[in-house]
């Protein structure tokens, strides 16, 4: 496996590039332009200017998260080929700077969504949390009005620049289907996917975080089925995974060793992290030990190890310890020790494996 960690960018994370180089084993940072709006194409400049960052500290820009897509093109509106065409000359950008891999998603209007960002564990370090009555019936043209008051809301897709588009985009989505959602996302696979396979980059979704649908929008990579559909609406090595042991771990009956080894062909990058769920549907994220939560870690690591995964991986988010400041989910102390436990998982194994053959 390749190891990388992400990184929002000079000013927009307070976790410097050297700090990064020197958790053992990280290659690569993950990355984005987040200032460039969904559907714009990215500046070649800028991509270059992240990439010698990187490279000034020795690491790679192999995986970008993400290049996200336009609302457009998940509605399925006539100017979605504006923004898909967009799209292709940014993928053509990055395949000039060495990128292998682009992790996107589909969620209609947010990425992950969470009620506490900051919820209280029982050590007194913080998680993000999620309460699932407390959205499971909120009208959304109302929390949009609760966000706009107050800023410290910064889950993505809650941006204070996006707020005024929020309540046109839920009137856009009410008629708006699970299906329909399935065929505009075809739509954008089987254009796409062309360019990726002619520059050689490799398109990764990301499942859908929680793995239901909230306030009622539709959302579709939810489970091992949804991820065989997916993989079948354009079969090609090309079109592929993300697979997130805390997106889709967040539903009980997700077997993630499953799906390791029915998809491991097709899986270009992988998030690992941990989630204690409970009988109310509600769920936090923990440390990365398996004890900690309800995800076996050490059998998802395994099934990586046994399926010869050479991808890339990531911790993904941490709790919030040793009263570190930092993004939500991205502190530096908690994800350092994530890729800790993942590499002594690791070369446990590879130790193991090495006596068998030996005997």
């Amino acid at each position: 496996m390749r190891m990388t960690m992400r990184w929002f960018g000079e000013g927009n994370d307070h976790v410097p590039l050297h700090h990064i180089k020197q958790i053992p084993g990280v290659e690569g940072i993950v990355w984005s332009l987040h200032d460039i709006p969904a559907g714009e194409e990215w500046p070649l400049d800028r991509i270059l200017e992240v990439k010698n960052q990187a490279e000034s500290h020795g690491l790679h820009i192999e995986v970008v998260e993400s290049v996200n897509v336009h609302e457009d093109i998940k509605l399925g509106l006539p100017s979605r080929d504006y923004y898909i065409n967009n799209y292709i000359k940014t993928i053509e950008k990055l395949a000039e700077a060495g990128v292998k891999v682009i992790c996107y998603n589909f969620m209609p209007v947010f990425d992950w969504t969470r009620t506490n960002l900051y919820k209280e564990m029982a050590d007194g370090s913080t998680a993000l949390f999620l309460e699932k009555d407390k959205i499971r019936d909120i009208d959304p043209n109302q929390l949009v009005q609760t966000i706009a008051k107050d800023s410290s809301y910064t889950m993505p897709g809650w941006e204070p620049e996006r707020l005024e588009q929020l309540t046109t985009l839920f009137e856009k989505y009410k008629e708006v289907t699970e299906e329909d959602l399935w065929s505009n996302l075809q739509y954008f696979l089987e254009k796409v996917i062309t360019a990726a396979k002619e520059n050689d980059i490799k398109m990764g979704i990301h499942p859908d975080d929680p793995p239901w649908s909230v306030f009622g929008l539709p959302r579709i990579m939810t489970n091992k089925k949804s991820l065989q559909r997916l993989l079948n609406l354009v079969d090609d090595p090309y079109n592929g995974l993300t697979l997130c042991s805390g997106s889709l771990g967040a539903d009980p009956y997700n077997d993630i060793p499953e799906m390791i080894h029915e998809f491991s062909d097709r899986i270009h990058y992988a998030h690992v992290r941990n989630v204690k769920t409970y009988e109310n549907g509600d769920f936090i994220e923990t440390s990365h030990r398996t004890k900690d939560g309800s995800i076996d870690i050490y059998k998802v690591m395994e099934a990586y190890y046994d399926t010869e995964f050479n991808g890339y991986i990531r911790p993904d988010h941490g709790r919030h310890i040793w009263g570190e400041q930092c993004r939500p989910g991205y502190g530096l102390y908690d994800r350092g020790l994530g890729i800790m436990y993942l590499w002594g998982i690791w070369d446990t194994l590879e130790r193991n494996f090495t006596r068998q053959v030996s005997s």
